[in-house]
C-alpha cells in the first residue's frame, strides 16, 4: 500500500503527466500539417494542365508518326499525365503490349510522387483527436488531485480546471478537421490526375495498336 501511495505521486510529478506539453504537440502538428497543405497545393497547382489540349496535340503528332516530336512536346511538361505517357513513348518501337507495361510502372512511380506527404495528413487527422483527449484526461486527473490535496478547494476552482482541460480536446479537433478536409481534397485531385493520365495513355496505345494492325495487314498482302 505504501508503494502504491508513493508510486502515484511519483508518476504525477513526471513531465509526461503535465497537460501543457500536449497542447504544444498539437500546435506543432497543426503548423506541420498547414505547411504540408500549402506545399501540396503549390505542387498540384504548378502541374495543372489542359488535358484535352495536350491530348489533341499529342494525337496530331502521333498520326503524323512524329514520335520524336511527341516526346519533345511531352517533355516540356512535368506532370503525372505527361510523364507517364512519355515513359512509354520513348520505347514505342517495342510494341503496344510492352508500352502498356511501361506505362503501368510509370503510373505507380508518379502516383507515389503525387501522394507524397498525404499519409502525414491522414495520420494527423486520425490521431489529433486522441492526443487532445489524452491531454484532457491528464488535466482532469490533475484537477481532482488538487481537489483531494486541498479539501477546502471550491467546486468552482475544480470545474475551472476541468474546463481548461477540455481545451486540449477542442484543439485536437481543430487540428484534425482541416487535415481531414485537405487529405480528401488532395486524394480526389490525385485520382482525377490519374484518370487523365489513363486518357492520354490510351491515345498513345490506340495509335500503336492501329499501326501494328496496319503493318500486319500490309505484310499479309505482300
Amino acid at each position: 500500500m505504501t508503494s502504491e501511495a508513493g508510486l502515484i505521486p511519483t508518476l504525477m510529478s513526471l513531465p509526461i503527466f503535465q497537460a501543457e506539453w500536449v497542447l504544444y504537440l498539437l500546435i506543432g502538428l497543426s503548423l506541420a500539417s498547414a505547411a504540408v497543405m500549402v506545399e501540396r497545393w503549390v505542387f498540384y497547382r504548378r502541374r495543372r494542365i489542359d488535358v484535352e489540349a495536350v491530348r489533341s496535340r499529342l494525337g496530331v503528332l502521333l498520326r503524323k508518326g512524329d514520335f520524336a516530336g511527341a516526346a519533345e512536346y511531352l517533355r516540356s511538361f512535368d506532370t503525372l499525365e505527361t510523364n507517364v505517357v512519355l515513359f512509354g513513348l520513348r520505347d514505342h518501337a517495342q510494341g503496344p503490349d510492352s508500352v502498356e507495361e511501361l506505362i503501368s510502372g510509370a503510373m505507380r512511380r508518379e502516383k507515389a510522387r503525387y501522394d507524397r506527404r498525404l499519409p502525414f495528413l491522414a495520420s494527423v487527422a486520425s490521431n489529433a483527436p486522441f492526443i487532445g483527449l489524452f491531454g484532457t484526461v491528464l488535466g482532469i486527473i490533475r484537477a481532482f488531485k488538487e481537489l483531494s490535496a486541498d479539501a477546502a478547494s471550491s467546486n468552482d476552482l475544480v470545474m475551472g480546471g476541468i474546463a481548461e482541460a477540455l481545451i486540449a480536446t477542442a484543439v485536437g479537433l481543430l487540428v484534425a478537421i482541416p487535415a481531414v478536409v485537405a487529405f480528401n481534397v488532395f486524394r480526389g485531385k490525385v485520382k482525377v490526375v490519374a484518370d487523365d493520365a489513363h486518357l492520354l495513355a490510351s491515345t498513345l496505345l490506340a495509335r500503336l495498336k492501329s499501326a501494328e494492325i496496319s503493318a500486319a495487314a500490309t505484310a499479309k498482302e505482300v
